[in-house]
């Protein structure tokens, strides 16, 4: 697990109040990132921030041009900041992004280079966006994968559990929290 990172992507305070749906995913999520610093791994945020006035947004990109109407993602509003209950702590790497994959407009790559970590364990919200999007570049980087399926939260929850069941298994090993935390701790 040395040259693991966990990533902790989209857990910013607008996200989590759209998407938290009151089943515990928090409290999980920070159990996942207790595990992760107990067990040595790098804990690495991941947040969507655009600058002041947009100028990274296309009109022809729906996604980012509808997050932009609806007011979100704005760096230095409080809605983009990370959630309080999973903030980051000394040590922690934050990493802003541009566009929905962890990788897109950001240095993550950099960063893992850096630290030459080899194997991802992605978490965050929403499933159906920054984990999926996340997923497929990191199999293109040639990353090994875990999903931690409950740590991950989408607002729709068909969809999260089809990617869960069905989909990232065929690239990752898709584990529940508590089983990835026993796994890092028997090593």
């Amino acid at each position: 697990m040395a040259n693991s990172a966990l990533l902790v992507m989209d857990v910013q305070r607008d996200v989590v109040a759209i998407a938290d749906d009151g089943s515990g995913y928090l409290p999980r999520l920070r159990r996942a990132i207790d595990g992760a610093r107990a067990a040595g791994i790098t804990v690495i945020y991941v947040v969507l921030g655009l600058r002041p006035g947009d100028p990274e947004v296309s009109p022809r990109n729906r996604v980012m041009t509808n997050a932009v109407r609806a007011g979100l993602f704005t760096e230095g509003t409080p809605g983009t900041e990370i959630h309080d209950d999973v903030a980051p702590q000394q040590g922690d790497v934050v990493v802003t992004k541009r566009r929905g994959s962890a990788f897109s407009g950001s240095d993550l790559d950099l960063v893992l280079r850096a630290r030459d970590v080899d194997s991802l364990v992605l978490t965050g919200i929403a499933t159906s966006a920054v984990v999926l999007s996340t997923l497929w570049h990191a199999i293109d980087l040639d990353f090994g994968l875990t999903v931690l399926a409950d740590a991950c939260l989408d607002t729709d929850p068909e969809v999260h559990r089809m990617l869960t069941e069905k989909l990232f298994p065929q690239w990752a090993e898709v584990v529940a929290v508590e089983d990835w935390i026993k796994a890092i701790a028997a090593q």
